[in-house]
């Protein structure tokens, strides 16, 4: 599978988060992550995403562009035969069942129906979590628990998911701790994504070198659409 090819090759990666349910991307825009160097775009977030809008913002990326699109859904309403391939999600350390298997069943059958391509990913959520903690009702790791968070990034491996993803929640003040990426890189052999307060060069370099394969952004491309410039420069460089 392309994505996962993408996915699994040993260079650094920036991925960068369009939700929909925050307004239309542009065109340009499109253009321009194409141009800094991003390396996939992951479609959704939100609960209360509208398919129309969804599939439109697809078709619009694929339109002007030929970067991988990947959904992150936070519902069944987060779902498209449009893309690429789906991150195929199940967030461990939720306190309700519903997060970890409940949704995934209740939307299987949609997902073979509409011909996605899954990709297993267990989600982990790290303080602050945000609204991603508090809708996926998440015990968040706290920050100084590296160990935990290696643990459960581990047993994600052991049960057969072929990503792990490190999420402080999208706004967070800051990113996950690089300590805790490098303890769990250094306990997993599959890809580790991180997410969640990373604005500036520093802080995606620092991610990077802790040893995140793959660091997502998503508010400060609303926020300061042009530093993602520099930001995936610093990942790649």
């Amino acid at each position: 599978m392309k994505v996962e090819r993408m996915i699994y090759s040993k260079k650094k990666k920036h991925f960068t988060l369009i939700d929909p349910a925050n307004g239309m991307i542009s065109k340009e825009k499109i253009k321009f992550l194409k141009r800094f160097g991003t390396d996939a775009i992951i479609i959704g977030g939100s609960t209360d995403i509208k398919k129309k809008q969804l599939d439109k913002t697809i078709l619009l990326i694929k339109k002007h562009s030929n970067l991988p699109t990947i959904l992150f859904p936070g519902g069944i309403n987060g779902l498209s035969s449009h893309a690429d391939a789906l991150f195929f999600m199940s967030l461990l350390n939720s306190s309700d069942p519903y997060w970890i298997t409940g949704i995934q069943a209740q939307g299987a059958s949609i997902v073979k129906k509409l011909g996605i391509k899954t990709i297993p990913m267990a989600y982990i959520i790290v303080e602050p979590g945000m609204k991603a903690g508090e809708v996926g009702k998440a015990i968040p790791i706290k920050r100084d628990n590296a160990s935990l968070a290696a643990a459960y990034a581990l047993a994600a491996q052991h049960m057969g998911f072929r990503l792990v993803y490190l999420e402080a929640g999208s706004g967070a003040d800051k990113p996950v701790p690089t300590e805790m990426i490098h303890a769990v890189k250094e306990n997993i052999s599959i890809p580790l994504i991180a997410g969640g307060g990373i604005r500036t060069p520093g802080q995606a370099k620092a991610v990077a070198r802790a040893g995140a394969d793959i660091i997502v952004t998503g508010t400060i491309s609303e926020e300061n659409f042009f530093a993602l410039k520099e930001i995936i420069a610093a990942v790649k460089g």
